[in-house]
Order: C-alpha cells, then structure tokens, then sequence
C-alpha cells in the first residue's frame, strides 16, 4: 500500500509540476504569476512575506497592458514585479530622483544590472532632478512605494510638492491611477517626523494629493500593523520590516 501511495504521489506532482501557482482569492492570476516569476532574486522573494505584493497589487487594480512609472523604485523591488505584469507590448518606467541617487547610488546599480535585459525587456530608467521632473504622458499608474515621506527631507532639495504632484496628474491619462504606500506617522504630526523617523501621516499624503486635483478613491489596510505605535524610525532593530503602513489610491478624474 505504501508504494501505490508513493506511486500516486509522485505522478500527481509530475501532472502539475510547471503549472502556476493558484492566485489567492481576489488576486488576479496575472499578479500571482509575476510574483512567482522564477527571474525574481531569492532576496527580493524573502520579502514578500512582509510585504504582500500579491495583495499589494491587486488593490491598485493594475493589469496587463498598463503603462506605468515607479517613482522611487528603490532597488526595483516593484519594478520586476510590474515588468511581469504589464507584459512585454508595454513599458515601465523607473524614475529616480537625481538626489536620491547621489544618496544611494545602490539602488541605481540594482536597477541597471536587469533593465533591459532579456528577462525585462520593457524596464527603462529615467534619472533626473526631482525639481525638473518629466514624466511621459498617457500613463495609466504612477506608483511610489516607502518613499513619498522622502520627498519632504533636505536631501532632496525639499522639492515643491504641489508641482510634482501636478506633474503626476497631468501625466496619467483620465481615470489614471496613483498609489502612494508609506510608512505611517501619529495623526497629526503630518509632515515632521519625515527625516527623524522616516515616517508621514496619511492624512499630509492625502491632502497634498487631493490638491492637485485628483480624487481619493481608496485604502488598503493589508499592511497596516496596530502594534506599530509610530515613535521609532522604521530602521529600528524592533520594527523594521513591521512598520505601520497606508496604501493609498487616488484617480485622475
């Protein structure tokens, strides 16, 4: 009995070895796909407990075909994932901020070393000052991800946030999305715990946001964490990784 167990076993996982992974309910099998894609860095797939990207994504509603900027892309952690999705007739666009690269040239390297490469064919990276940013038009999401807090710190110039959520807007085409994702500071504190604690409250987000003419259409709490009490820096040993974080989706009407 035991070898006909071992038998059906073994042929049940030869008839659905290669075939993809069942998409979590409400996630599009199209994202749970791309977050299995095996060109994904084992580094970059032992975050994602933590940071959801399958749930993540789903709420922002993007879909193949889209054409998309990731502001900030930090080592491209989203970047792969989005090149996944939105498939090869598409584009991605991955902007870095001037300043941000002098402070963390990394993080550029990371992205240099697979945009444009057979595995992702439709990654282009854009540099340039915050200041002067230009993005290209049409698109269907801007997406920024743990650093719109950033853009309020000297080391960016403390940039004009009305000009560059303007250009933004005028970038996405009607009905575009915008997703912000943060780490989230104590209500009320709005935009000065940003180089302290690297944290922002939602509620400066949102208004800085909505002032540009867009509309507030949504939030995720997926990773919001009610433990997270917002009073240490998110590099701290006792919250990193576990910090308190908003998602938000605004719509260009």
């Amino acid at each position: 009995m035991k070898t006909q167990a071992f038998f059906v076993t073994a042929l049940t996982c030869m008839l659905f070895a290669g075939l993809p992974a069942k998409a979590a309910p409400g996630v599009p099998s199209y994202i749970s796909a791309a977050v299995a894609d095996a060109t994904r860095p084992a580094d970059e797939k032992a975050q994602d407990a933590d940071r959801k990207p399958a749930e993540v994504l789903a709420f922002t509603d993007i879909k193949p075909g889209d054409k998309v900027v990731d502001l900030m892309p930090g080592a491209g952690y989203y970047t792969r994932i989005f090149s996944k999705i939105v498939g090869p007739k598409s584009i991605v666009y991955a902007l870095q901020p001037t300043e941000m690269d002098k402070a963390s040239p990394q993080r550029l390297k990371s992205l240099k070393s697979f945009a444009g490469t057979k595995d992702y064919p439709n990654v282009v990276i854009l540099v340039q000052p915050i200041g002067a940013m230009q993005m290209p038009k049409g698109l269907d999401m801007v997406w920024t991800s743990q650093n719109y807090h950033d853009l309020h710190d000297p080391f960016m110039g403390t940039p004009n946030m009305a000009k560059i959520n303007k250009t933004i807007y005028d970038a996405l085409k009607p009905g575009g999305i915008y997703v912000v994702l943060d780490h989230a500071a104590a209500a009320g504190t709005g935009t000065s715990k940003t180089n302290d604690l690297h944290r922002i409250d939602p509620a400066a987000v949102k208004a800085e946001v909505t002032a540009a003419g867009f509309e507030f259409i949504g939030e995720s709490d997926v990773l919001r964490n009610p433990a997270d009490d917002h009073t240490l820096a998110i590099f701290d040993k006792a919250i990193k990784g576990r910090t308190d974080k908003f998602i938000y989706k605004f719509r260009k009407p």
